[in-house]
């Protein structure tokens, strides 16, 4: 729990310290600018909220790790939810006011996070799963579109290094194999869920691996 509000708190700094300029920027998210992935952390930090406030009364269906799913395709932007995303952005207008809302929201979910309690079982998108693990899945979602967030932005902020390491070791476990030692987390965040091709030095390192990557996590 220390390490998804590590991670989460990174993150929103990473997000109050950029120049307004920079929301037109594109992300890492393919079809997103910096502005549309902002505001889909809006809408992460509601569903933390929604989460931690919808109790299950039922044994735990998947773990962190199996509330990811592996799909099957890169995703193009066109999706409706990510287009509805765009929309939305796209409203604020001023880079200020989506800035106040991921910090008013964001904060509560940073907050109800510290107060909940690991054991307590939740309710998500049809799965149950303790509140640790639950938090501790979302310690790859920070981490990820952290990265994303500061693709094209050089100087910028990385994530925290233990929530690298903990999002690599999440990836591995999802994918059921090791990446290379040689591979920094980063380099494996990155390649690993196909936000960019490795190189042919990478794809070496790789091996039988090269043939299974990207895992695309939805």
């Amino acid at each position: 729990m220390d390490l998804f509000s590590r991670s989460w708190a990174a993150l929103r700094t990473a997000v109050a310290d950029l120049p307004a300029d920079s929301f037109q920027r594109p992300s890492g998210c393919t079809g997103w600018l910096v502005r549309d992935l902002v505001c889909h952390l809006i809408i992460d930090a509601q569903d933390v909220l929604i989460t931690l406030v919808t109790p299950a009364d039922t044994a735990p269906t998947v773990d962190a790790a199996g509330y990811w799913s592996v799909e099957d395709r890169l995703p193009t932007g066109e999706d409706p939810l990510d287009a509805l995303t765009v929309r939305l952005a796209a409203a604020y207008e001023d880079p200020h006011l989506l800035t106040f809302h991921l910090d008013d929201v964001g904060s509560a979910a940073g907050r109800a996070a510290e107060l909940a309690d690991p054991g307590l079982r939740v309710r998500t998108q049809g799965m149950v799963l303790t509140v640790g693990d639950y938090l501790a899945a979302y310690v790859l979602e920070w981490t990820l579109h952290h990265l994303d967030l500061i693709a094209h932005l050089p100087h910028a902020a990385d994530p925290p290094a233990e929530g690298l390491a903990r999002s690599r070791a999440m990836l591995e476990q999802i994918a059921g194999s090791a990446f290379p030692a040689s591979l920094t987390d980063k380099d494996v965040l990155l390649v690993g869920t196909g936000r960019r091709a490795p190189t042919q030095a990478e794809r070496n390192e790789l091996g039988e691996l090269a043939a299974r990557v990207p895992f695309v996590l939805g």
